[in-house]
């Protein structure tokens, strides 16, 4: 029987380190502490560890420099990085500097132990696609979220950028496949190239064709000149397929051999041209459901399909509402030039009781909307759109609940902004919109414990 795995645990919390070290040790492996990145980086000189466990957040040397170093002197080692502080930059950041996984505080016991058991059982595998990858200036200034949902997001976003295989993205109608499509991109090595969007629904069958392929003089009436298309136009860069589902069943053929073979001709053409193009392609239909119905073809899905990130509706991640609320907010105030210096609790307690359907785009029209026609200093629940409290009261109606009080959802909504900010009143009043002291008024005089 060989050796037992070896884990480092770093955290400069003492407590939660020796807590984690004793539920590991229990599990079979052999476990060292370093409280602080100094003494981490340090071990990195000694025997390499099957993996590491790191805080994000600590003084003096951070977790992520931890993480760097082991990757320079021990890049078998498979590196966790734990965090309170969850949000788009950081999770591609530590991903593409080589963590296998980003997990918020607070975790649970039994999701540490599962994950370190699947990835030290899997490690011969994992060390295979286990490449830093480093990029420079991650441009995600425009997804928002930072809910578990979200941040699994991101890490497939940072894995599949680093190479050239096809990624499928599939989600409801508003849920930012575009965003995503293009966050790829920008974070793989072809960021400097094209980025050709293909609205594959957008043309009949015909065009579609010529805007794709291109044409050479002559090939039909009125070709009086050649054409790139659109495949061309992207080589050396990305190519995004948007609305795949809805691509022509004969056009699939052609977009399968292009996978393929990397090359295209154009209408009227006799000879290949190559090309070096990734592909993205999105849709909001049930691929495999076209497929099982004859509608899709099973072997371009197969192709496609080689990364798949499925993005979740709105109402699946709601936690992530205030922060994408505050952003369209401010993007209305930019765009329409007004005034507005607030939400009412009211306004606010219908956006968030509310399921959004048309998901993260309905939000922002919804938001656009309201900014644009109010004439009122803060939105008031009179510029909401009258459906969001039709719906949410005849769903508590049917469910047979009475609907909260105004300060009850307020007091609710705060609770969970708390629980997702690990307490930190200095996040949650940034997320809420408010002044640190009157989230403090507030606590005090509701009694909601909170920890600095």
């Amino acid at each position: 029987m060989g050796s037992r795995p070896s884990i480092l645990v770093v955290d400069d919390d003492m407590v939660a380190a020796e807590l984690l070290s004793e539920v590991l040790t229990r599990e079979g492996y052999r476990v060292e502490i370093a409280t602080h990145g100094k003494d981490a980086i340090l071990k990195t000189a000694g025997a390499p560890f099957d993996a590491v466990i790191t805080d994000l957040k600590m003084p003096e040397v951070t977790g992520l420099e931890v993480l760097k170093s082991f990757r320079r002197a021990s890049p078998q080692t498979t590196i966790f990085v734990i965090t309170a502080f969850g949000s788009f930059e950081t999770a591609i950041e530590a991903i593409q500097n080589g963590a296998y996984d980003y997990i918020i505080k607070p975790f649970k016991i039994e999701e540490i132990k599962s994950k370190v058991k699947w990835c030290l059982e899997q490690k011969r595998l994992l060390s295979e696609d286990s490449s830093p990858g480093i990029l420079p200036d991650l441009p995600f200034k425009t997804i928002i979220g930072t809910s578990p949902k979200m941040l699994e997001i991101y890490k497939m976003v940072a894995r599949a950028s680093g190479s050239t295989v096809p990624v499928l993205i599939q989600g409801e109608s508003g849920t930012g496949k575009e965003l995503i499509a293009k966050a790829v991109h920008d974070c793989s090595p072809r960021a400097d190239g094209p980025y050709v969007v293909i609205n594959c629904a957008a043309f009949p069958e015909t065009l579609l064709e010529n805007e794709l392929f291109g044409h050479v003089k002559g090939a039909f009436t009125n070709a009086l000149n050649e054409k790139k298309g659109l495949f061309e136009e992207a080589n050396g860069g990305t190519c995004f397929l948007d609305e795949i589902g809805d691509m022509p069943f004969q056009l699939q053929a052609k977009l399968l051999r292009v996978l393929q073979k990397k090359e295209i001709r154009r209408l009227g053409d006799t000879h290949n041209i190559s090309i070096d193009v990734r592909f993205i392609a999105a849709t909001n239909k049930d691929l495999a459901s076209l497929v099982k119905a004859k509608q899709f073809r099973e072997d371009l899905f197969y192709r496609l399909h080689v990364v798949s990130i499925n993005l979740p509706p709105l109402r699946a991640h709601k936690e992530d509402l205030p922060q994408l609320v505050n952003h369209f907010f401010q993007m209305a105030l930019k765009k329409t030039g007004k005034e507005v210096q607030g939400i009412s609790s009211e306004a606010l307690a219908a956006l968030t009781g509310y399921d959004w359907p048309g998901n993260i785009r309905q939000l922002e029209n919804v938001i656009d909307r309201a900014i644009t026609l109010t004439n009122n200093k803060i939105l008031l629940p009179s510029d909401i759109p009258a459906e969001l409290f039709a719906t949410r009261s005849s769903h508590e109606a049917s469910s047979g609940r009475t609907m909260p009080t105004l300060e009850e959802v307020k007091l609710k909504y705060i609770e969970e902004v708390l629980v997702h900010t690990d307490g930190n009143q200095i996040m949650a009043a940034d997320i809420l919109g408010i002044d640190r002291k009157t989230l403090y008024r507030v606590l005090k005089k509701s009694g909601i414990g909170t920890k600095e």
